[in-house]
């Protein structure tokens, strides 16, 4: 029987071009992760997909994102006429720019197995599930209400947008004082499926990559459960602007059942600064990562401003739900809460588990945010070079 051998695959990962397509180094993969346009009509659309089919790369792989409102059939359905009201689109057709390209694997929350076949090429394969939903934070596409952390019981709204009726709550969500949207945002991310060694989200997860202006975390907490189970190699999101970087979380288990809080390093970007030539790039192979770039907060936490934010509403969270906010790895649902036995068993984590890290990338290019104040500015691609399987085995 052939041994197993692995190469490195380069991937490229941008999102938030918004209308501005970037200059592409070169590599294997390119990923997309969302929000190509600003407002998805099909001559934008066009235009995106135009860039996209011109690079250079043997496998292209796209998720939307909450702009590119065409995309989303029945949001658009609804609120088309608020985006458009000079002239209504045809979702279907902009659909089909990316869907029928021969070029381009378009993921709407589903998944793809992508086996490099060119003789030039590293030849390797990897399962990818890719997503454009993200929580509601205001009135766009491929938006669901948020999760357990946004829900705050002393008043009648999460962020900025209301608490669904509890009128429509499971048993469950009774049982924990919980609104429908946690287990709504619970049975989207358990779509992905557990093999995947890529994942593609518009949404950063929760404290990952995920930091607003003013510091506020704006990722999905059920997201971050959801990763927690699944462990891909490469989990690569955008969404928020300001959270463009990149985080290695190592998962950990004590006893090998309760999960413990991850072990996080920070990227620190080599391509930054003005005239910096070099490539902002992630090498993610172990025998030559160079954990010099990786920096290491202080007691494995991160050295953020909403740090005793956090800790009050999980402080608050655990009389009414048990520790629901902690990091547990939940499956499909939310009844785990109050009994750690309940805590679904999975893989045992060895020190050399190939499954035991996740690299989280925000590839933001736009770097501001509207009203971009000062004048916009934009961010490099991120180059992530990591070990893939090779799927012409030969024969020892």
């Amino acid at each position: 029987m052939a041994t197993p051998s692995y190469r490195r695959t380069r991937v490229i990962c941008v999102s938030d071009t918004h209308n501005c397509p970037v200059s592409l180094p070169k590599g294997d993969v390119l990923i997309h992760a969302g929000d190509l346009t600003n407002q998805g009509t099909h001559s934008e659309l066009a235009k995106a997909v135009q860039w996209l089919e011109k690079a250079d790369f043997e496998a292209k792989i796209v998720v939307a994102g909450n702009h590119d409102i065409t995309l989303d059939r029945d949001f658009y359905a609804v609120n088309g006429s608020h985006f458009h009201n000079q002239k209504l689109e045809d979702p279907e057709k902009c659909i089909s720019l990316l869907a029928s390209s021969s070029s381009i694997t378009y993921l709407c929350h589903s998944q793809a197995v992508i086996r490099l076949k060119k003789e030039e090429g590293p030849q390797t394969i990897f399962k990818v599930f890719g997503s454009p939903y993200s929580p509601r934070t205001g009135n766009w596409a491929f938006m669901y209400e948020g999760s357990a952390l946004d829900f705050d019981e002393d008043t009648t709204h999460s962020r900025n947008y209301p608490v669904p009726s509890r009128a429509g709550a499971s048993t469950i969500d009774s049982l924990y004082g919980l609104p429908s949207s946690v287990t709504r945002a619970a049975e989207i991310w358990s779509a992905i499926p557990l093999d995947a060694d890529i994942v593609v989200t518009h949404t950063p997860p929760f404290e990952h990559c995920d930091q607003s202006a003013s510091s506020q975390s704006l990722g999905c907490l059920e997201l971050r459960k959801a990763l927690y189970r699944v462990r891909p190699r490469l989990h690569v999101c955008g969404h928020v602007h300001t959270g463009r970087g990149a985080e290695l979380v190592r998962w950990d288990y004590v006893d090998g059942k309760v999960p413990t809080e991850p072990e996080v390093r920070v990227w620190q970007d080599p391509g930054l600064g003005p005239g910096n030539r070099r490539l902002s790039r992630v090498d993610l192979a172990p025998q030559r990562r160079n954990l010099e770039q990786w920096l290491v907060p202080q007691a494995n936490q991160r050295a953020s401003a909403h740090s005793a934010s956090r800790a009050r509403k999980d402080q608050s969270h655990s009389t009414a739900c048990g520790d629901y906010t902690s990091n547990l790895p939940l499956s499909h649902s939310v009844d785990v809460s109050l009994n750690p036995s309940h805590i679904p068993q999975r893989r045992p984590l060895a020190p050399d588990c190939p499954r035991s890290e996740t690299c989280v990338v925000n590839c933001s290019i736009m770097a501001t945010s509207w009203p971009h104040v000062g004048g916009k500015r934009f961010n490099k691609p991120i180059v992530v070079d990591l070990d893939l399987p090779v799927w012409r085995q030969e024969p020892e």
